[in-house]
C-alpha cells in the first residue's frame, strides 16, 4: 500500500486571491465581447487583464515600532564678558546730498 503524503496549504498571496476576486467581475462585465471572441481567446484576455490590474497593487509592509531616544540635556557654558572691555561702535552712516 503507497501511503499518501499530507498535501501542505499554501497561503495564498495577496495579488492571487485579488485576481481571483477580479476574473468574475470582468467575465460578467464583458459578457458580450465573450459571444465575439470566442471562449478561449476571452478566457486568456481576461486573465491578462486581472494580472495587469492586480499588478499595481503591492503589500503593506509592517512598521517596526522605532524606539524613541533619551534627550540628553547639554550643559552650556556661560561666558562672562569683563565689565572694562570697550563696547564697539557704531559704523557711522554716510548720507550724501544731492
Amino acid at each position: 500500500m503507497i501511503k499518501k503524503k499530507a498535501t501542505v496549504k499554501k497561503e495564498t498571496s495577496l495579488k492571487e486571491t485579488i485576481i481571483k476576486e477580479i476574473t468574475p467581475l470582468l467575465t460578467a462585465a464583458l459578457a458580450t465581447l465573450k459571444d465575439r471572441l470566442g471562449e478561449k481567446k476571452f478566457e486568456k484576455r481576461i486573465k491578462k487583464a486581472a494580472r495587469l490590474l492586480a499588478s499595481g497593487i503591492k503589500p503593506v509592509i509592517a512598521k517596526k515600532p522605532v524606539a524613541k531616544k533619551k534627550s540628553v540635556k547639554k550643559v552650556v557654558k556661560k561666558t562672562i564678558v569683563p565689565a572694562s572691555s570697550p563696547k564697539p561702535k557704531k559704523a557711522a552712516k554716510s548720507a550724501v546730498k544731492k
